[in-house]
C-alpha cells in the first residue's frame, strides 16, 4: 500500500458503525435508497410494458417486454464504464456518486408522469447513466474505507450489501402494491422520492463520516487532454445520435435490432476492458497475473447473473401468468414476489458476514466461493422444473415453488456477490480501480445482454426444458470452476 493510501486511511474514521467504518453508514443509507428506487421501477415495470394501454401500459408482446427488460437491466450495469471513467479521469468516485443520484431521480421523475414510448425511453436513458455513474463508484468508495490487509474488508461489503438489500426488499411491497393496485405512475413517484432521501442522506454525512475516501482522482486527464478528449467525446455522441435517428426514421434500427446491438457489445466491451488494462504500461506484472485470475471469475458471475437477473422478467412473468396468487387467504401481488431475493439476503447476509469472519483464513478461497454460486444458481432454475412437471402447464403453481427458487439463488449470491465486490477491489490495476470495479459490474451487464436474446425462447411449451438446460450449464460451470480453483488462487499473487 502507498503513503498516500495509508494517509487516506488514517484519516477515515474506523469505528463507529457496528465495528466498522463510520463512513459505512453514509454508503449503507445512501444505497438502501438508491437501491429502493430502483427496484420500485423495476418489480412494476415488466408489467408496465406488457400491460394494454387502455389500462394503463404501454403495450407491448409478453416477449418484447422482456427482452426490453434484459437490454435495459445490461444497459445500466454497462453504463458503468461511463462512471468508472469518470471518477478514474475526471471527478473522483465519491463526487461522481453524487451526480449520478441527480440523473437517476429526474429519470424516476419523468417516469412519473403518463407518457408515450419515447418519454419512456428518454427516462429509461436518464436512469441507466445515472446508475452507471452511482453504482460502481458507490461500491469503490466502500473499499477505499478499508487497507488490503484489513481482515473486517469481506464483513463490511457483506454489510453494506445488506443495505442495499434492505431498499430492494421494502421497494416491491410499497411501489409494487401502490402501482399494480392504483397507478403505475403513482408507483414510479416513490422510486423518484427514495432517490431523493438517499442523495440527502450522502450530503448531509458524506464530509463528516467519509474523509477523504473516493476524493482523489487516480489517473487524472491532464490539462493538455481535457480539450481533445471532449471534443472526440461530444463529436462521437453527435455521430451516434445522428445515424440512430436516421435509421429509427427508416425502420431499420428496431427494437429487436437495437436488442441484438447491444447483445453484440455484451461480450465484446469486456474483451476490450480485459485487453486494454492487461496490455497497458500502467499495470505491473502481478496485477497482470491478478487479471489473469479474474478472467474465469468474471465468466462465472456472468453465468451466475444471467440466472438471478431473470428474476425481474422471467420469473416475474411466471409469478404474474403461472402461479396461483393466493397463499393462506392472503391474495398475493405478483410484483412481492421480487422481495423475495433481498428478503433472504438481509435474513442471511448477517450469517455469512459471520461466517466468513469466523472462519478467517480458513474460510474458502474466492474461486470456491464463486464455484459454490454457480452450482446453487443453477438448482434455482431446476426446481422450477418440477411445477410443470408434476401438474402440466395448464394448471397455476404453488406460489412455494418460486419462493424455493428465490431461496437457492440467494444462497448462491451470497457466496458470490458481496465476495466478487471485495475480490475486484482487492485484483483492480491501481490505475483502473474504478473502471475494474466497473468491469465487475459489466459481467451482469453481459450477462443481461445475452438474455436479451435467450428471453424469447420462454413459453409454457418450452418450460421444462428452457430451465433445465439453463440450469445444468451453470452447475456443470460451478464443477468445472471448483477443480480449477487452485491453479487461479496462484495467479491471485497472495490475495485471498
Amino acid at each position: 500500500m502507498s503513503n498516500h493510501q495509508n494517509e487516506s486511511i488514517q484519516n477515515i474514521p474506523q469505528k463507529g458503525f457496528f465495528g466498522h467504518p463510520r463512513g459505512l453508514f453514509t454508503l449503507f443509507f445512501t444505497e438502501f435508497w438508491e437501491r429502493f428506487s430502483y427496484y420500485g421501477m423495476k418489480a412494476i415495470l415488466i408489467y408496465y410494458l406488457y400491460t394494454e394501454i387502455n389500462k394503463g401500459g404501454l403495450g407491448f408482446d409478453e416477449a418484447t417486454a422482456n427482452s426490453i427488460m434484459a437490454v435495459y437491466g445490461s444497459l445500466v450495469y454497462m453504463s458503468g464504464i461511463i462512471g468508472g471513467w469518470i471518477a478514474d479521469r475526471l471527478l473522483g468516485t465519491a463526487n461522481t456518486v453524487f451526480y449520478g443520484g441527480v440523473l437517476i431521480m429526474f429519470g424516476h421523475i419523468l417516469l412519473a408522469f403518463p407518457g408515450s414510448v419515447p418519454a419512456f425511453f428518454a427516462s429509461m436513458f436518464l436512469i441507466i447513466i445515472g446508475t452507471g455513474l452511482l453504482k460502481p463508484n458507490v461500491s469503490s468508495v466502500v473499499g477505499d474505507l478499508y487497507s488490503s490487509e484489513d481482515t473486517r474488508r469481506d464483513s463490511g461489503f457483506s454489510i453494506f450489501y445488506m443495505g442495499i438489500n434492505l431498499g430492494g426488499f421494502l421497494a416491491p411491497l410499497i411501489v409494487g402494491t401502490v402501482g399494480q393496485t392504483y397507478n403505475y405512475h403513482l408507483g414510479f413517484s416513490l422510486a423518484a422520492i427514495g432517490m431523493f432521501l438517499g442523495l440527502v442522506t450522502y450530503l448531509l454525512t458524506r464530509k463528516k463520516n467519509l474523509g477523504p475516501a473516493g476524493k482523489t482522482v487516480p489517473n487524472p486527464l491532464a490539462p493538455s487532454e481535457r480539450k481533445k478528449v471532449f471534443g472526440r467525446i461530444g463529436l462521437g455522441v453527435l455521430v451516434i445520435a445522428i445515424i440512430g435517428a436516421y435509421l429509427i426514421s427508416k425502420g431499420i434500427l428496431t427494437i429487436s435490432v437495437f436488442t441484438m446491438l447491444v447483445s453484440i457489445l455484451g461480450i465484446l466491451i469486456p474483451l476490450l476492458y480485459f485487453i486494454v488494462m492487461f496490455y497497458s504500461s500502467k499495470t505491473t506484472s502481478d496485477e497482470k497475473s491478478r487479471l489473469i485470475a479474474y478472467i474465469p471469475l468474471f465468466v462465472a458471475s456472468m453465468m451466475f447473473w444471467a440466472i438471478q437477473e431473470q428474476g425481474s422478467n422471467i420469473l416475474a412473468t411466471y409469478a404474474d401468468k403461472r402461479t396461483h396468487l393466493e397463499f393462506m387467504g392472503l391474495q398475493l401481488q405478483s410484483s412481492w414476489f421480487q422481495s423475495l431475493n433481498p428478503l433472504f439476503i438481509v435474513v442471511l447476509a448477517p450469517v455469512f458476514a459471520w461466517l466468513w469472519m469466523r472462519l478467517g483464513k480458513r474460510q474458502p478461497s474466492t474461486p470456491t466461493k464463486f464455484s459454490l454460486g454457480l452450482i446453487l444458481a443453477g438448482l434455482s432454475f431446476i426446481v422450477m422444473i418440477f411445477p410443470a412437471y408434476i401438474n402440466g402447464t395448464e394448471s397455476l403453481a404453488n406460489p412455494m415453488w418460486l419462493v424455493l427458487s428465490f431461496l437457492i439463488v440467494v444462497l448462491g449470491e451470497l457466496c458470490l456477490s458481496p465476495v466478487g465486490l471485495s475480490a475486484t477491489s482487492k485484483l483492480a490495476p491501481a490505475a483502473f480501480s474504478a473502471q475494474t470495479m466497473s468491469l465487475w459490474f459489466l459481467s451482469n451487464a453481459s450477462a443481461q445482454a445475452i438474455n436479451a436474446q435467450i428471453v424469447k425462447y420462454y413459453s409454457a411449451d418450452t418450460e421444462i426444458a428452457y430451465f433445465g438446460v439453463i440450469g445444468g450449464i451453470s452447475i456443470l460451470l460451478g464443477l468445472i470452476l471448483f477443480m480449477l480453483s487452485p491453479k487461479i488462487q496462484k495467479f491471485m499473487k497472495g490475495v485471498n
